[in-house]
């Protein structure tokens, strides 16, 4: 067992229904299956929290929203008007719908909405930790980099493999929703308490990994800021980073002049399809926009005053090191404390309760 020692139950992890109380007021966060989003939802989005909170939507390192600084407790009106934007399907599953998916594979997405339907539907399915990660991926596989639970890697129209903890067995695309949420459901029956939330908790004998074998998992990096020409994609793709993942609203106002529909990234990026867009508009609007930027290796917690966990004001301090950052400065994720939220998956440099500017450069 992997299980740490100060866990005692079951995950805090927000939703819109339990939402987090942070030094700033309360935090709900909102799943998005996959990623997608239409910019008007987006645009409707920032509108409430700018009415009830603050002026910007939060991207989180699983793909999701979140809306801070609200009201506490929330208010009857404020939860419905974000229940108005159909992305709370499901009351008691809210907060066990996180699943990941490569943003440029044009074959996921069905993939996806099947799984998110199949997870919604079975109500043993809620009792999964807040923490539990669903990954689908295509060939390239980027979302394979992240910590997910279980993962589906689509191969071909026919062909997939299943994976569980670094197991994985073949796997048919047609088959792939019943065998993930099959080992989801052997996860709930096994694990001892609700202290247990992922698999990397169980020991290796659980037969959570029955009929599996060890795998090669050859997970591409995720996509730079640019523009990008998927293989076998009908348009081209531009992804643009958010820095330190808070989205205001005029961004938004750009997003909607771009395209009716966008991909919400774990890492802290929005993907746009199209053949073509200005990206010298877009930077002139705050988003990373090329491999070089700063914000594509430079990220932090939310940090102070927002966060009662630490006195580090990580968002000014992580702002002012972008204009004198390197090029060639290695991935760094800044936080305010040891538990290090939203640290990126891959390898990267861990900045804990900087000072100064120069403890961030160095």
């Amino acid at each position: 067992m992997t299980v740490p020692t100060d866990r005692s139950g079951a995950d805090r992890c927000p939703g819109l229904l339990r939402p987090h109380l942070a030094d700033d007021g309360a935090l709900a966060r909102l799943r998005l299956p996959g990623g997608r989003l239409s910019t008007a939802t987006l645009h409707r989005l920032a509108d409430i929290s700018s009415q009830h909170g603050a002026p910007f939507v939060q991207l989180t390192s699983r793909g999701n929203l979140q809306l801070r600084s609200l009201p506490n407790p929330l208010t009857p009106q404020l939860i419905s008007q974000i229940e108005a934007t159909g992305l709370l399907p499901s009351a008691s599953h809210e907060r066990v719908r996180n699943i990941i998916a490569d943003p440029f594979d044009e074959a996921l997405p069905q993939l996806v909405a099947a799984l998110d339907a199949a997870l919604i539907a079975d109500p043993l399915l809620a009792g999964l930790s807040g923490r539990w990660l669903f990954a689908v991926a295509g060939r390239e596989g980027q979302v394979l980099g992240e910590p997910y639970d279980v993962a589906f890697q689509r191969l071909s129209e026919t062909s997939g493999r299943l994976l569980v903890g670094g197991m994985g067995v073949d796997c048919a695309p047609e088959e792939a929703v019943a065998a993930m949420l099959d080992r989801a459901r052997c996860f709930l029956r096994v694990r001892d308490d609700e202290s247990h939330w992922n698999v990397r908790d169980l020991p290796p004998e659980s037969p959570v990994f029955a009929g599996l074998a060890p795998v090669d998992v050859d997970a591409a990096l995720p996509p730079t800021p640019g523009r990008h020409t998927p293989d076998g994609a009908r348009h081209g793709a531009f992804v643009l980073g958010v820095p330190l993942g808070m989205l205001t609203i005029e961004q938004i106002d750009l997003l909607q002049s771009a395209a009716e529909e966008v991909v919400v990234t774990p890492w802290r990026s929005i993907v746009v399809r199209t053949d073509d867009i200005d990206l010298d508009v877009f930077e002139a609007g705050g988003f990373a926009v090329a491999a070089h930027s700063p914000w594509a290796t430079l990220s932090a917690c939310v940090g102070a005053p927002w966060c009662r966990r630490t006195d580090t004001p990580t968002i000014a301090l992580t702002t002012a090191a972008a204009r004198s950052l390197p090029i060639d400065s290695p991935r760094t994720h800044v936080v305010g404390c040891e538990r290090a939220c939203g640290r990126p998956a891959g390898e990267h440099r861990l900045v804990i309760a900087p000072r100064i500017v120069q403890e961030i450069l160095l």
